[in-house]
Formats: C-alpha cells, structure tokens, sequence
C-alpha cells in the first residue's frame, strides 16, 4: 500500500532524528507504527529481564507494557504497591533494573532529549542507574533545536500531565505555563540529555505515529 505525504514526511524526519541521535551515541531506531514499536521493544529486551518504568504514556499506547505484562519479565510496577511507603521503595528499586522504559517531553531534530519532571524519579533513573533505558518518542515531540525543545516541555508537555496528574499548579488552570514555585509543581527538575554513557546505554525509539504529550 502507498504510503500518504505525511506518512513518507514521518519517516524520513523520524530517520534523521535517529542519525543525529546515534552521532550522540544513542542506540536509535525508526518505527513506523506503535505496533513496529511494541515489537523493536519486545526484541530488544531479553526474556527474564527485570523491566520498570516512570509514567510513560507513549510506551502504554503503543501495548508494549501490556506485552511485558503477559510475559516472561521481572516487573518492577510501583503501581501494584499497596501504599505510598511501599511506591518509593519500589521508584528506588526501579535503579537496578536491567531496563528502564520511558518517554520524552521532546526531542530536538540535532539528538537532544529534553525532560521536565516533578519528583526527579524518572530523569534520574534515565541520566543513571538501570543498565539500560528504552525511550519511546512519537513524531510529535520532534521540534528543531534544544532550545524548542525545553519551550515544548514547559508550555505543552507539562500542562497537559499536570491535568492529567490532578495538580494543582498555575498551567492547570490557564493551560499556560505560570513558571511556578507550587508544591505541585511539575517542573522541578529540568534535564537535557545530550549524549548516552556509556555509548549505546539509551535506546530511543522514534515512531512515526502521535505518541503521548
């Protein structure tokens, strides 16, 4: 089947990210579809493997935590804890897994991630700690440059997940980035990943659908 003028545009962007990102060291891969990307992951990571995850609504819509569900995997899932105590444990023990699944806020056409988080759980396990880390990157979190980048984690991705955490924060209620000092904050800690170290650490897989926020 041919594929439409959007379709041929995300795939040739999506390679070129990938080709930027591997100058930067990172493993990068090109999946035209969330079900390319469900099986790029599944190949990746080896049966047995101990698996966690942050809140990663990319790697949910593309049925890849559904599939290490079903499967042979050690899963670290802090949300099966049975109380706040027992959620943290589990965010540390997420450190020493053998893979850490995640999206991005953006990612810039030169190979930059770029990451706004509240608790700082989830770019800290992405900078350190599993020995391996799987980023799940739509089509839309492409912008040109890492400057962009950060402006689409702050005024798009970061109002969208403070609505969809519940958070009482400036951009919940004008959908604006407020530049806040709330307890609610989502912006506490603000990380651009530049390269991977050591060399092939982080893998990115960038699809050519619209994933996440």
């Amino acid at each position: 089947m041919n594929k439409t003028p959007m379709e041929l545009r995300n795939e040739k962007l999506g390679k070129t990210v990938c080709e930027a990102l591997q100058k930067h060291g990172f493993d990068a891969f090109f999946c035209g579809t969330k079900e390319d990307a469900r099986k790029k992951a599944l190949e990746l990571i080896a049966d047995g493997s101990s698996v966690s995850w942050g809140g990663c609504a990319s790697v949910e819509e593309c049925g890849i935590l559904d599939s290490l569900r079903a499967g042979g995997y050690a899963l670290i899932d802090r949300d099966t804890a049975g109380n706040p105590e027992e959620r943290a444990e589990l965010m540390r023990k997420a450190f020493f897994a053998d893979w850490y699944l995640t999206g991005t806020n953006a990612l810039s056409e030169d190979g930059q991630l770029v990451n706004v988080d509240g608790n700082g759980n989830r770019v800290a396990a992405m900078a350190y700690g599993p020995k391996n880390v799987l980023v799940v990157a739509g089509i839309n979190k492409i912008v040109k440059t890492g400057e962009d980048a950060l402006v689409r984690a702050r005024t798009v991705a970061a109002p969208i997940n403070a609505q969809r955490f519940g958070l009482k924060t400036p951009c919940s209620v004008t959908g604006a980035c407020g530049n806040c000092d709330s307890p609610d904050c989502i912006c506490n800690v603000i990380v651009t990943t530049r390269h991977s170290k050591p060399a092939g650490r982080i893998k990115v897989l960038v699809v050519g659908e619209i994933l996440g926020f």
